[in-house]
């Protein structure tokens, strides 16, 4: 079995695709109306996607507490200049739970926590 994508219910598709598109740097893949007043979008270059959902009916959206997406971003220093250069705040971070690994948080349009992670 495969992990194939993860979906985020969003409230605004625009501004959930430039996040994920420009910030994080996911392509997009396919972007379509599966129906009147629903929107969808799939971004990420491997296997593993992430999935948007525009629907116009629903006033909002609920995510759950501790959710995190995780991405590899180069070095943590390039990466939160760039984030600060887009006007974005560091959520929380940087943290360096060993000499391997640091990351730090974002939050997304809809308030999702993304990790920017570096791996040395």
């Amino acid at each position: 079995m495969r992990f194939c994508w993860t979906t985020l219910q969003v409230r605004n598709l625009d501004a959930s695709v430039h996040f994920y598109q420009d910030i994080v740097g996911l392509p997009v893949q396919r972007r379509f109306l599966s129906r009147p007043g629903v929107e969808i979008c799939f971004l990420g270059d491997g296997e593993t996607q992430v999935e948007l959902i525009h629907d116009a009916g629903k006033s909002g959206c609920v995510m759950g507490n501790g959710i995190s997406l995780g991405f590899e971003a180069g070095t943590l220093e390039a990466k939160m200049a760039f984030i600060k250069q887009h006007g974005l705040i560091v959520e929380s971070g940087p943290f360096w739970p060993n000499e391997h690994v640091g990351f730090f948080y974002v939050l997304d349009p809809d308030g999702v926590r993304v990790q920017f992670v570096e791996n040395r």
